[in-house]
């Protein structure tokens, strides 16, 4: 099973937001949908939610690290780079 760390943009606010998941498409769908979970990051703040960047694991341990270090003070620089580069890295 492959998992996925993926780096969302709000399309109204240009906010970011990191996380993985096993399933991308049904997980972009649950954040678009304000009703899914309303204590949610993605819920509480104004989308669309956009899919900018995602990364492909092998496993939910390298899929979390990965996301622990995107969200790090450098991971963030890195994302921030993502989003003002056509293209991403």
């Amino acid at each position: 099973m492959a998992f996925y760390v993926y780096v969302l943009r709000s399309g109204s606010t240009g906010g970011k937001y990191v996380g993985h998941t096993s399933d991308l498409p049904r997980r972009i769908q649950e954040h678009n949908n304000p009703d899914h979970n309303p204590r949610k990051y993605t819920s509480r703040n104004p989308g669309p939610w956009v899919l900018i960047h995602s990364e492909v694991f092998e496993s939910r341990a390298e899929a979390m690290r990965r996301e622990k270090y995107l969200k790090s003070g450098a991971g963030r620089k890195l994302v921030r780079d993502m989003v003002t580069k056509p293209g991403g890295p």
